[in-house]
């Protein structure tokens, strides 16, 4: 009967989405036609009249004083993470936005983190901009090939045909993996979604002490410190970068307003940050999850920002108790949130940093600042125990306990790609069920947010709860500058925006909600919202790896009246079935009209990169110039396939060290290089184990072929292999790979020839290690 009412309901949809997307709802073309020329043009200048350019600022397009536009968006975050929304860690910066404005305590996101991204830029829902899920689980479905389409610009473009100038600076994750190579294309970069400048990375996250630092379209590698001296830490030299790009821009052209995309990499893991911050929370979660999220629910009821007769929802049933936890765990599981405390806190100071540069260059009365406290809910993503280094989570490789245990002095350094347990992630999200990655229950996609705007907003701390979502932002920017999203843009007809502007919001605490209707679906998870209610199906839990089987067509569906019961603490679903099955043909009729259909709750699978383009499909062999960097997206694949590495080199007398091949770094990788005068191979899996093999003699000088061979004992995850070294065709050295990584070798750091840029894959030698011979090529060759 339900696919009856899907098919049904899929071909109306699809037709209502045709007729909207063809019926043009603005008369604005951009960029526009060039304007004809109105002087007059004799036989020379003498008898002619010139007409004098005019400069691209919102003053000639009849826009004055037009706002400057910052928004920070924090990665990973909860509801209940920080202290302006009742949180234990405080975020000063973060209140001084909410004091100086409103605080919206109703906004939701995607549940995920470049779907979001997806949906804020553009202002449609981000299966209609083919984001359904971040880009490297992609498929080849309208509303998951991780594409933005050129019928959904951004905002930031419509600003700059306006005369804005755009900086991004932190996290783009809205780059298809296959076009983060140097060739690109660049559609998707910052530049082709509206920016003039980037600083940043482009992917996931990042190493906040090693990121994978592109300009641009350039890789570079981190400076050594940041601009005061300090040790280095990536939001710190996005602030510093931040701040002298504004700086700058109002100093060569105050008649431009800016708007500054400040996009952290923070609080996403790794969970990285300077140990002088780590040691300020010391001992301040020694009372756990559970007590975590007593407190923080009786804060947000003091602070107003839950309703007095809001209920605290109960812990899941598969996350331990806390008081349940041995002595050592319990020991391990507070440094770590510790560590994340520490992490958040000095997100929020470098924002301020940005706030208050702002407000040195008299700029702020007219700055509309939004700062989103999270793409989604706090991640669980860390597992039951907690995590060394991320890279085990995705490549599904425990970590024993005894490693965590030696490793408390040193959480949150460069030697860990951290991440804190599923269970600090739910008391993070307090007072909701679930987290990041459930679409369907507010742990996931309710975020804190916050903004001000003196010159306009004269509220200061009031709170709104109109009910909004991440769609809304663009439309909200557009309608406060006072432009309308254009009918077509570079040619191409667009489609409509599907957010409603939050402006109605500004003057009115008591305004009607203007959003009556949101669906929300992520890896299967699905809910809609509808007049005050909401329907709500979880598909998966987020802490384990994969789905148990079910019928995504037939899921176990919750109900709550949400304007009742703020926390969906109460399921109405068996007192009030009529309602319920009206809620779920309006989330089918959703599905249908944006792109969401089919319905796919598988995660592991859809890393495969058969479900994405390809720059290596098909071929067998790859030879590599010196000094290359390849994202993974862009590389061969190796994992447990049967290969053979050859680098042509030349070897002056008493020897060249340095690296020949790298893929990946300290935390999951392997290397082929050339130490002591010896070759080694050695390879990484996760930080778990290590392999090395190494040649048991020098290797020759002069003109010199040297090979690493693996063969795999299976093409199969996990599958060990055996490894043997040759130099110009003479065995010299043999090993075994006993394990290997199965899913995905590195986030964000790249396979380099002749040099190794990041981390690295082991510990012997020091970065950059540059190969100090002469290295002609390397050849790869897939068996």
């Amino acid at each position: 009967m339900l696919k009856r009412i899907v098919l049904t309901l899929t071909y109306f949809a699809s037709f209502l989405a045709i007729q909207l997307f063809t019926g043009a709802y603005a008369d604005e073309v951009l960029p526009r036609p060039e304007e004809p020329f109105t002087g007059k043009i004799g036989l020379t200048y003498k008898d002619s009249e010139a007409v004098k350019p005019k400069l691209k600022i919102p003053q000639n397009f009849g826009i004055e004083d037009a706002p400057n536009i910052l928004i920070v968006l924090i990665d990973d975050c909860g509801f209940g993470q920080m202290g302006t929304f009742g949180g234990a860690i405080p975020t000063p910066t973060l209140d001084r936005v909410a004091d100086n404005g409103l605080r919206y305590n109703r906004f939701h996101t995607t549940a995920l983190c470049s779907p979001t991204r997806a949906a804020l830029l553009t202002g449609r829902n981000h299966h209609s901009v083919a984001s359904g899920v971040i880009g490297e689980a992609g498929t080849g479905f309208p509303g998951y090939s991780g594409i933005i389409p050129a019928s959904a610009t951004t905002f930031a473009e419509v600003l700059r045909e306006y005369g804005y100038m755009n900086a991004w600076f932190g996290k783009n994750h809205n780059v298809p993996d296959w076009e983060t190579s140097i060739v690109g294309p660049f559609d998707r970069w910052s530049g082709g979604l509206g920016f003039d400048y980037f600083y940043g990375f482009v992917g996931g996250d990042t190493d906040q002490f090693h990121p994978a630092l592109v300009e641009n379209k350039k890789r570079i590698e981190p400076p050594k410190t940041n601009e005061d001296g300090s040790p280095y830490h990536f939001t710190t030299d996005i602030a510093d970068h931040a701040i002298r790009m504004m700086r700058a821009s109002k100093a060569v052209a105050p008649q431009r307003p800016f708007f500054v995309y400040f996009s952290t990499g923070a609080t996403h893991a790794p969970h990285q940050v300077p140990a002088d911050w780590v040691d300020k929370f010391k001992g301040q979660f020694d009372g756990g999850w559970d007590k975590y999220r007593e407190e923080t629910f009786a804060r947000q009821k003091k602070l107003g920002v839950v309703p007095q007769d809001a209920k605290l929802t109960p812990r899941p049933d598969s996350l331990p108790a806390w008081d349940s936890l041995p002595e050592n765990e319990r020991k391990i599981y507070a440094r770590m949130m510790e560590v994340f405390a520490a992490f958040t806190a000095h997100t929020d100071y470098e924002a301020g940093r940005v706030i208050n540069a702002i407000e040195e260059m008299g700029e702020l009365d007219n700055t509309l600042i939004f700062y989103i406290a999270g793409d989604n809910g706090s991640s669980a993503e860390g597992g039951l125990n907690g995590l060394l280094n991320e890279m085990t989570f995705f490549n599904a490789i425990p970590e024993p306990l005894e490693m965590k245990l030696a490793s408390l002095k040193t959480l949150g350094s460069e030697k860990h790609y951290n991440h804190f347990p599923a269970a600090w992630a739910w008391a993070m999200d307090t007072p909701f069920q679930w987290t990041k990655q459930i679409a369907s229950h507010f742990g996931g996609t309710r975020n804190g947010m916050a903004i001000s705007w003196p010159k306009r907003i004269k509220a200061h701390g009031e709170i709104r709860d109109q009910f909004h979502h991440a769609i809304d932002i663009a439309p909200t920017i557009l309608e406060a500058v006072g432009v309308e999203m254009p009918a077509q843009f570079n040619g191409v007809a667009q489609k409509p925006v599907e957010g409603i502007s939050m402006m109605y919001t500004f003057d009115d605490a008591d305004a009607k909600d203007r959003r009556t209707l949101q669906y929300f679906e992520m890896l299967g998870n699905q809910g809609i919202y509808h007049d005050g209610w909401m329907a709500s199906a979880i598909r998966g839990i987020p802490w384990y790896s994969e789905p148990v089987p079910g019928d995504l067509l037939n899921m176990p569906w919750e109900l709550y009246h949400i304007d009742e019961d703020f926390a969906q603490a109460n399921d109405l679903a068996k007192d009030n079935p009529e309602k319920l099955d009206e809620m779920v043909k309006h989330f089918f009729a959703e599905a249908a009209r944006y792109n969401v259909l089919p319905l796919d709750d598988r995660k592991t699978e859809r890393l495969d990169v058969a479900n994405r383009p390809s720059l290596t499909e098909g071929r067998k062999s790859f030879t590599y110039p010196n000094l290359l960097r390849l994202p993974e997206g862009a590389a061969p694949d190796l994992k447990h396939r049967s290969h053979s590495i050859t680098a042509k080199v030349v070897i002056p007398e008493g020897g060249a060290d340095g690296m020949l091949f790298t893929q990946g770094g300290r935390f999951a990788g392997y290397g082929l290089y050339v130490l002591d005068g010896k070759l080694v191979y050695d390879y990484n899996l996760v930080g778990v184990d290590q392999y090395t093999v190494k040649s048991d003699e020098a290797i020759p000088t002069g003109e010199v072929t040297l090979k690493a061979v693996y063969v795999t004992d299976a093409d199969k995850p996990f599958a060990g292999a055996d490894v043997t070294l040759y130099a110009n065709d003479k065995k010299v050295g043999e090993g075994r790979v006993e394990k290997s990584i199965p899913n995905r070798v590195t986030l964000d750091e790249t396979m380099d020839f002749g040099f190794d840029t990041g981390t690295p894959v082991a510990e012997g030698y020091k970065m950059p290690f540059k190969f100090k011979g002469k290295l002609n090529a390397v050849t790869i060759e897939l068996d």
